[in-house]
Parts: C-alpha cells; sequence; structure tokens
C-alpha cells in the first residue's frame, strides 16, 4: 500500500468528489508523519482503555494489512504489515504470528523486512501461495532505491518447520518489473497464485492503475521465478482509481465448503476483490472466469465500481483470503484502522487490530457473498444471557443486563411483523444507503424500524452506537428494501485536539442494504462488540458493518447495551443470545 505525504489540489477535488457522491471510506491514505513514525512507546505506558479483548493485535504500534494468511503443517501463519518503532505508518516490516486455532497467537521475529536493493526502502503487501514441490512461496512488493515498486519473493529456510520461523529473500529478485507499459509507482500487492493444469502454468495478479482505470495485470510462470505478463489484464475499469490488494478466488455454487484457489470445475463462479485506493473501502464482483482467455466477465447483476457490493460496508480494508484446507473453508481477513487522531494514536501507543477472520460462501441467491465468524471464536463465550418474546414498542428500549457489554457476542432475531406500515422508498437513494442513513437515523422515526441494537452506551445515551435496520416498501416491486446502519456519530462525547487533520476524529456512519425478503417477518443481527470494535453482521452476514468507536463514559463496566425500536410499528426480539466474551490465553506476547 502506498504513503501519501502531498495532497494536493487535485487529490482535495477528488475528496470533495468522493463526498458529494457519498463514496464513503474509512480515514483515507496513508500518511507520512516523520516526527511520529518511529515514536516508541514502552510496554508499561501502553494505553488499555480502548483496546481490544480478543481480536488480533500485538502489544504495541501500528498495524496495517493482513498479508499471506495460510495454514501450513497444522498451523496457521498471518503476516502483516507492522512498525515495529511506531503508532503511525512507517517503517513497515512483515510481522509474523503463529496459532493452532486462529484464536491464540505466538508472535515469531518477522519474516521479511528492507535489507537488499529490491526493498530497501519498503516490503509491502503481498500473499502466500504453497507450491508442489517447493513449500510456501511469499510473493510481495518491494519499494527501491528510486522508489518503484516491483515485484519479489520469499522462501522458508526449513520446510520441515511448521513454524516457518526463517525465510529467505534470492538474490534472483525481483520476479516482476514495471518494464512493459505499467505505472511504476502504482504497481503492487500480488495475489495468492492458482496454477492451470492444462496448460501447466501458474498464474497472478498484481493491482495497478492507468490515470483513473483500476487495473488487474496477470503474470504467468512455469517454474514460479520467470514470470511473464499476459496479452491483457484479467480486469480493469474506469474511473476506479488504484485497485491495491487485489483479491481472486472460486466460490462454490450450491454447496457450503471453500474451494481451492486453483479449482477449476463445475458449479463454480469468480470474485474479484479489490481495494480502492481513492476511497479507502473495497468492493467486489462476481464473474465467470474463461481459462483460455484468461479474462474474467463480471455477471453484470451489481455495479462495477464505487457503488458495488462489498465485503463490509464499514472500517475494513485491505482484505485477504486463504483456502484453510483443514476445514475445507475459505476465511477471510481483514483490517481495522483507528478512527481516532494521530496524535491520540500516539499517546495509546497502538494502533490498528485484524477484525475477526470470517468464513466466506456464496449465497443462495448465487448474487452476491456471504461472511459469518469462524466457529473458533465461539470457545472464548463465557456467560450466556437470553432475551426471548420481548416486544417492543415505539420509543422503546430494553437493556441486555447480566453480561458485560463492552466484551460481548450478542446475536439477536428480531419479527417484525406486518410490513403495512413501511415507509415507501425513494429510488433515488438506490445505490446511496449512506445518504439514507445519515437522512433516517436512528432517532428519526419511522414505520418498521429503526430498531436493532444499542451498542456500548451510557444509561442515559450520552454516548452510544446504534446497529440498526429500516424496512422500506419499494412502490414498484411491492417487495421490502431492507437498510442497515451503523453509526458512529454519538459514540463519544470527546471532542478534537486540534485543527490538523492528525488532531480530528473521524466518527462516520456506516450503511448498506440487506438482501432478504422477509416472508417470514424476521431477520437477525449478530454483532461483536470489543471495546473500540462492533462488528455487526445483519441477516446471516449478508451485509456486514464494522464501527471505530472511543467512548469516554460507556468504557468497561459502565457500558450498556439496549435493543430499541423506534418504529411506529411494533417489533419484537424473538430470540436474543448474549455471552460474555474471554481473553485469547495467548495474543502476540513478545511481539517487537
Amino acid at each position: 500500500m502506498s504513503a501519501s505525504n502531498i495532497i494536493s489540489v487535485l487529490l482535495l477535488l477528488v475528496l470533495i468528489n468522493i463526498s458529494s457522491n457519498n463514496i464513503n471510506g474509512v480515514n483515507a491514505f496513508h500518511k507520512v508523519i516523520e516526527k511520529m513514525q518511529s515514536k516508541s512507546t514502552s510496554l508499561e505506558v501502553v494505553s488499555h482503555l480502548h483496546r481490544t479483548g480478543f481480536h488480533f493485535q500485538p502489544p504495541r504500534h501500528w498495524i496495517n494489512d493482513p498479508n499471506g494468511p495460510m495454514v501450513y503443517k497444522g498451523v496457521y501463519h498471518l503476516f502483516y504489515q507492522y512498525n515495529p518503532k511506531g503508532a503511525v505508518w512507517g517503517n513497515i516490516v512483515w510481522a509474523h504470528s503463529v496459532s493452532k486455532d486462529l484464536i491464540n497467537w505466538e508472535a515469531l521475529e518477522p519474516a521479511i523486512y528492507p535489507s537488499k536493493w529490491f526493498d530497501i526502502n519498503g516490503t509491502w503487501s503481498g500473499s502466500a501461495t504453497k507450491v508442489p514441490g517447493k513449500g510456501p512461496i511469499i510473493l510481495y512488493t518491494g519499494i527501491t532505491e528510486n522508489h518503484t515498486q516491483i515485484q519479489n519473493y520469499a522462501i522458508p529456510q526449513d520446510l520441515s518447520d511448521p513454524y516457518l520461523k526463517k525465510w529467505i529473500k534470492p538474490d534472483d529478485n525481483p520476479i516482476v518489473r514495471p518494464d512493459h507499459g505499467e505505472n511504476g509507482s502504482a504497481f503492487r500487492d500480488p495475489t495468492t497464485a492458482w496454477f492451470n493444469k492444462k496448460d501447466g502454468y501458474w498464474r497472478m495478479l498484481v493491482g495497478s492503475k492507468n490515470k483513473r482505470r483500476g487495473i488487474a495485470y496477470m503474470y504467468k510462470s512455469r517454474d514460479f521465478k520467470k514470470w511473464v505478463k499476459t496479452r491483457r489484464p484479467i480486469h480493469t475499469r474506469k474511473s476506479t482509481g488504484m485497485w491495491e490488494c487485489p483479491d481472486f478466488f472460486p466460490v462454490s455454487i450450491g454447496k457450503q465448503t471453500g474451494l481451492d484457489t486453483s479449482y477449476d470445475g463445475p458449479n463454480t463462479k469468480h470474485v474479484l476483490k479489490v481495494s480502492l485506493d481513492l476511497t479507502r473501502y473495497e468492493y467486489y464482483t462476481l464473474g465467470t472466469y474463461d481459462t483460455k482467455k484468461d479474462r474474467y466477465k463480471p455477471d453484470g447483476t451489481t455495479p462495477d465500481g464505487w457503488d458495488g457490493l462489498r465485503l463490509d460496508y464499514g472500517n475494513f480494508y485491505a482484505s485477504k483470503t486463504f483456502f484453510d484446507d483443514t476445514k475445507n473453508r475459505r476465511i477471510l481477513w481483514g483490517w481495522a484502522n483507528e478512527s481516532d487522531s494521530a496524535v491520540e494514536d500516539t499517546l495509546k501507543g497502538w494502533a490498528g487490530v485484524q477484525l475477526i477472520p470470517r468464513t466466506v460462501l456464496l449465497d443462495s441467491s448465487g448474487k452476491q457473498l456471504v461472511f459469518w465468524p469462524i466457529e473458533e471464536i465461539e470457545s472464548l463465550r463465557g456467560k450466556n444471557v437470553q432475551m426471548n418474546n420481548q416486544k417492543i414498542e415505539m420509543g422503546q428500549r430494553f437493556e441486555v443486563e447480566g453480561i458485560t457489554p463492552a466484551q460481548v457476542d450478542v446475536d439477536v432475531t428480531f419479527n417484525v411483523g406486518s410490513l403495512e406500515k413501511a415507509e415507501t422508498f425513494d429510488a433515488s437513494f438506490a445505490t446511496k444507503p449512506l445518504d439514507l442513513c445519515n437522512v433516517k437515523g436512528s432517532n428519526v422515526t419511522g414505520g418498521v424500524g429503526p430498531f436493532g441494537l444499542i451498542t456500548l452506551a451510557t444509561s442515559d445515551l450520552q454516548e452510544y452506537t446504534p446497529v440498526f435496520f429500516r424496512v422500506f416498501k419499494d412502490a414498484t416491486t411491492n417487495k421490502p428494501k431492507v437498510l442497515m446502519c451503523s453509526d458512529a456519530k454519538p459514540s463519544t462525547l470527546k471532542g478534537d485536539t486540534g485543527t490538523d487533520s492528525t488532531e480530528k476524529m473521524y466518527k462516520p456512519s456506516f450503511a448498506g442494504f440487506v438482501d432478504v425478503d422477509l416472508a417470514d417477518g424476521k431477520i437477525s443481527l449478530r454483532s461483536l462488540i470489543d471495546h473500540s470494535v462492533v462488528e455487526s453482521f445483519g441477516a446471516k452476514g449478508k451485509t456486514v458493518i464494522t464501527s471505530r468507536v472511543y467512548p469516554t463514559e460507556a468504557v468497561g463496566d459502565n457500558a450498556h447495551l439496549f435493543v430499541f425500536n423506534n418504529g411506529s410499528q411494533p417489533v419484537t426480539v424473538e430470540s436474543l443470545n448474549a455471552w460474555n466474551m474471554q481473553k485469547p490465553l495467548k495474543m502476540n506476547q513478545g511481539a517487537k
């Protein structure tokens, strides 16, 4: 990923355009803050006020993109972009952690760090591929002395070691240079490679751009060393800007299992996901991959661009999937950056979390993906409380008592009953869920909704983060149109500490539509709440939204959790389960 240290007038115009078109993203761009990037914090003074209890974090300092996730000899590996010297972006290395269960993590020495001419100015994001006969191979972007972005590889020193503690960067790097018209300043983040048995070639993608056209270049190789660019990119799209962290993989039609990245059988669709450098959010399309022409064609059922489907409609970026062949599932990792200021990050001594890994499946409709927290997270569940058949009239809220609301897993099913009172959907919002959420917030009375959860709240709602649904009715089809929102605007009483961008907090609302017919009147919401993280899964993972929040009063034992309804139509909590969440026994202790 790039580090931008000059915000030009053109960039400001782009951001204004983004705002006016409801292009919602997390705090954009890795700004280089030289005075802060090597300001280390000792473990003794790291602030634990908003640190997570059960999410992946090192003990201190900055993290961003998850890199090269895989499972090898029964051990899960996660590499990630890490600043070992400070709590803002800079000094980036490939940190390395291992786990037996994706919950408890042991930190090892960094796998890759700048040391040779082909990566002396940066070891940026990439992927890992398990190559038969050769073992795991890391592909990553190196930054040269003149700041050209090139693609390199690294190999384990000892394939018999399941922890893969030591990695070697061979001297025959790089394997791919921007020598054929590519933009050398926007040419990064190689994907996991896949193998075509029919022609004997490996293939991988590299993200890029040409002016404002996003590009995924394709390269192929027989020996995983000599790579040749194919005649055409696998896919491009105008007006989307730089495509960072591309991901390309198959999903099964009709089966609840994942597929190996190289799978080339019947009853599949392919997913192309890209991270947009301009907006700092991601989108994906579903489509068909022609292995003979090396071309990917989206189905066309959803937008191929800024209004497209998202893996997560909130604070979520630089995601990476891998195929877990021990359980036949595809797992998604994603990074959530901080929404407070860089000054606050430096004071507290840490920044960034990796979100709970999620399984990835094709929805039964074939038109979107669905996501769900990995089953292993349930091993951290402790005390359970329940609520059943609780009717909520307009303006009512009921507290979920007997648990620790700042560190909890809550899963609730609402029954909305009749849809007669549903508001008519304004078609001008068809691709603008965030605009609709900003107009129809959690306190704006509706017909069917808003209803949902009030998380990380004070008892008097001076601070709170609502996660909620609102049901509309499409006048043309007479079908329901369901909006899901997670709103951080009222999440904290804390104000900005200054006028500089490094001193400002980011408190956005996030929103997406949920594709459900409500034939039985039911819709579910699951939220993983962890001090400063609220991960919410609507309708069993059809729509996912993550928010980062920093309450000042609703912290620890002073936080509260409610169910609420501000719609004129009563809704019923058909069932609610909430569990205290315990901390993992190990979370990267000893990381440097």
